[in-house]
């Protein structure tokens, strides 16, 4: 029991911060994707 505390820490912390940051990021890439999408379609109606 004791030998999976350190591995939580070591292994679980960062993957836990990891997959925080990739689902922010991810939010804010689909508003990217939209910005793009919008940007050509009022490029092609001019």
């Amino acid at each position: 029991m004791e030998e999976f505390i350190p591995l939580i820490s070591e292994v679980g912390f960062p993957n836990a911060v990891t997959l925080f940051l990739l689902y922010r990021i991810e939010a804010k890439l689909d508003s990217v994707v939209q910005s793009i999408q919008s940007l050509q379609e009022r490029l092609n109606g001019k």
